[in-house]
């Protein structure tokens, strides 16, 4: 089944919450994105996410931009058009 973007971006956050062992809360301590926009985007309540957001939470898992979307939820024949 193909994913809408902010689909694979919600799960790709929530794969790397729980490599990390990490809560929302924590995310939100580490990040300053606020908890209601966390919840958002793990909720799919916005049809898209700004990539401002997407890169403050990486820089609260210790990752960068391209390792986020270098994840196989990303690739073209997993999302649709």
């Amino acid at each position: 089944m193909k994913l809408q973007l902010n689909e694979a971006v919600r799960d790709r956050i929530l794969e790397l919450l729980q490599e990390r062992n990490m809560t929302q809360y924590e995310l939100f301590k580490r990040t300053g994105v606020s908890r209601a926009t966390i919840s958002g985007v793990v909720h799919c309540l916005y049809p898209s996410v700004k990539l401002r957001i997407i890169h403050e939470m990486c820089q609260g898992f210790g990752i960068g931009i391209a390792e986020f979307f270098a994840s196989p939820l990303f690739d073209e024949d997993n999302l649709e058009p």
